[in-house]
Formats: structure tokens, C-alpha cells, sequence
């Protein structure tokens, strides 16, 4: 697909065939108009459906979607919640339409997807890779050239990759690069590593563009709070710094993005950048969060708990509790398959169907 190909507006929802080879959908079914799902008026427990299924809540997905776009705002922060919990565009859409500054993503695929949807305000949270990354990230931005598109690094290594991808072909636009810092996952670990980063962005020879600085407090979570917590501020302070130096770079006139809070931290990134970014004039504070707007049973309960217990939430100047503020949007329908013995079922679905990262499903 070009950049002239036809692409739904954001107001129009994606429509495409269904049959009984996808997931949910009852068998027999063949040639299914999306538009139509509703009228066939299925249900996960009325014994039609294919088991299991993920469904969602709109009201609630709403709800939380509304409530952390007003905490956002009322704390000068713009939000591009990652798609790559649900990779559905109609969803990524309904947050930009509602207010959400851009859409984040994990890979060149997936922004891949959401440019076909009609997303065109990206962030890839991750490092391309080698030349191999970088020039299928350069083969994407060619067939979509009036892409704006952030993307991270964390090393002069990719910076070069990705300079060298970009002086091949001279009609590319030129790529905003994220300066990244991190600990526990990627990202820069120190500001000498930082500054080489930029180093290197500087000497693309105006191919690439020195557009922010970018981390995730959330690989910093570990078992001793006391350290997480430690961790967790020096991380956000040098992302504070490296704003001071990187405008010290660019000069005023050019736009800067800060981009943390893709976790339930994101109190803290407020806590610890809005300032710095407010101070600076020219930049804007970009939170990452995209599991808020579906809350869950689990780790996210725990951890609104916790949010709630360092008072961390507050929507009109009043503190609230997060944890009773936010719903979960989201249920898992599966079938009692077999009950051999009492206190064991066993159920028709396994660690294929429910992918989990932090804790069983």
C-alpha cells in the first residue's frame, strides 16, 4: 500500500469478512459482513460461539479511556496509548478521536497496521535493530512519506544503521529519533552514552532528526519496592536532564518530545517531568500507557492499590482512588470441559490462547 492508497477515516470502523476459521465466531459461518456482528446477536455463554474468547466492555473501556485522557490533561501531559495489548485499529482510532495525541507500537509491523488504518502520529518504543531494521523501517516510511514518526535509540550503533538507510534514498523525509534511556531493558544507562546517542543523530548529516528523549520506568519494577523506587527516580531524572541538554542542542525553535508512563508509574513521570518539560517552552510530555484503558483483575488492581496507597491519583485537583475509578474492560469466556474429580476443572483453554507477561491470566 502507498502513501496515495485509500485509507478509512477515523471515524469509520474497519470492515472485513468473517468465517469460521476466526476466533469466536460460530462454525458454519462463512462470508460474514463485519458491520452485521451485532445484529447475529452472539453471546460467549449462549453455546454458539467458539470457545475461548476475549470479549470487550465498551462502557468501560470508555470510561477508563475518558478518565485518564482528564488526568492527563489536567497534568500537562498528551497521551499515545501502545496498541500492542489489543493491535486493533478501531480501538487505537476511538483514543485519537477522543483526544490522544498518537499511537505507540512495539515494531515495524505493527506501525505497518495502524498506518493502514489511517494512524499517522506513531512511536515505535523500541529499537529497530541493525541495517536489516533500519532499512525495512525505511522501506515502510517510503511507501508512507508523510508519516510522523518517532522512533527510539539507545545506541550510536543504531543511530548509524539508521542513517545509513536513510542517506540510500534521498527522498525519505527525515526520521525523528527518540534519544532513549533505560534501566532493566534497553536504553542508554548513563548521560555520557546519552550524549553520544545525540552524537550521532547530529552527524546524520540532516537525514535524522534530534526529536526527544524517551524511557520506560516500568522495566525498573522489582520485588524491593524501597529499590524500585530509587531506580525509578534516577531514571526520570536524567530523562529531565537530558531535556536541558538536548535543547541545549537544538535550539529553542525546535519542537521536543519527552515520552515515559508506559506503566502504572505514569503518577511519577508526571510527578518528575511535567515540570521540566512546562519549564522548557517547547516541548511536550507524552505518556505511553495503553493496559489503563483496560484495566485488568490482576496486576493491575494490585498495582492501582499501590498507586493509591502513595495517594498518586488526582483528577480536579482532588485525589480519588484509582483503583475504584478504573474498570476492568476486558473478560475471558471458556468452556468446563471436564470435572474428573471434585475440585478440579478442567477448562478449554490454555497458555496459547491467553498470552500473560506479568502472572496467569
Amino acid at each position: 500500500m502507498t502513501e496515495n492508497s485509500p485509507v478509512p477515516s477515523l471515524a469509520t470502523r474497519e470492515k472485513f469478512l468473517l468465517d469460521d476459521c476466526i476466533r469466536g465466531v460460530p462454525p458454519g459461518t462463512f462470508g460474514l459482513d463485519s458491520s452485521l456482528v451485532a445484529s447475529e446477536r452472539w453471546h460467549p455463554a449462549d453455546g454458539r460461539m467458539s470457545l475461548p474468547v476475549l470479549t470487550l466492555d465498551e462502557e468501560a473501556f470508555i470510561a477508563n479511556r475518558d478518565l485518564f485522557l482528564l488526568y492527563a490533561g489536567e497534568h500537562g501531559a498528551m497521551i499515545a496509548p501502545h496498541a500492542k495489548t489489543p493491535m486493533a485499529p478501531d480501538l487505537a482510532r476511538s483514543l485519537v478521536e477522543a483526544g490522544a495525541w498518537g499511537t505507540t507500537v512495539a515494531d515495524i509491523r505493527q506501525a505497518a497496521v495502524m498506518l493502514r488504518a489511517g494512524l499517522t502520529r506513531l512511536i515505535i518504543a523500541n529499537e529497530v535493530g541493525g541495517s536489516g531494521g533500519a532499512n525495512r523501517l525505511a522501506a515502510l516510511v517510503g511507501a508512507w512519506p508523510s508519516v510522523e514518526l518517532f522512533v527510539f535509540a539507545d545506541s550510536a550503533v543504531a543511530v548509524n544503521a539508521l542513517a545509513e538507510a536513510w542517506r540510500s534514498n534521498a527522498m525519505l523525509p527525515p526520521l525523528r529519533v527518540l534519544v532513549e534511556l533505560g534501566a532493566g531493558r534497553a536504553g542508554a544507562r548513563t548521560t555520557g552514552e546519552a550524549e553520544a546517542i545525540a552524537d550521532a543523530v547530529d552527524a546524520a548529516g540532516g537525514r535524522l532528526l534530534i526529536a526527544g528523549v524517551a524511557t520506560y520506568e516500568g522495566a525498573a519494577a522489582q520485588p524491593d519496592s524501597g529499590r524500585a523506587e530509587e531506580v525509578i527516580s534516577d531514571l526520570l531524572a536524567m530523562t529531565a536532564d537530558m531535556l536541558l541538554r538536548l535543547r541545549a542542542r537544538v535550539g529553542g525553535a525546535a519542537p521536543l518530545v519527552v515520552t515515559a508512563g508506559g506503566s502504572v508509574f505514569f503518577d511519577k513521570v508526571v510527578a518528575a517531568l511535567s515540570s521540566a518539560v512546562s519549564r522548557d517552552g517547547n516541548a511536550t510530555l507524552v505518556l505511553r500507557s495503553g493496559a489503563i484503558f483496560f484495566h485488568d483483575h490482576g496486576i493491575y488492581d494490585r498495582s492501582l492499590s499501590a498507586l493509591d496507597a502513595r495517594k498518586g491519583f488526582a483528577v480536579g485537583g482532588v485525589g480519588v482512588s484509582a483503583r475504584n475509578s478504573f474498570r476492568p474492560a476486558l473478560r475471558l469466556w471458556a468452556e468446563v470441559l471436564s470435572r474428573p474429580e471434585p475440585g478440579l476443572a478442567i477448562c478449554g483453554m490454555g497458555m496459547r490462547d491467553v498470552s500473560f507477561d506479568q502472572g496467569f491470566p
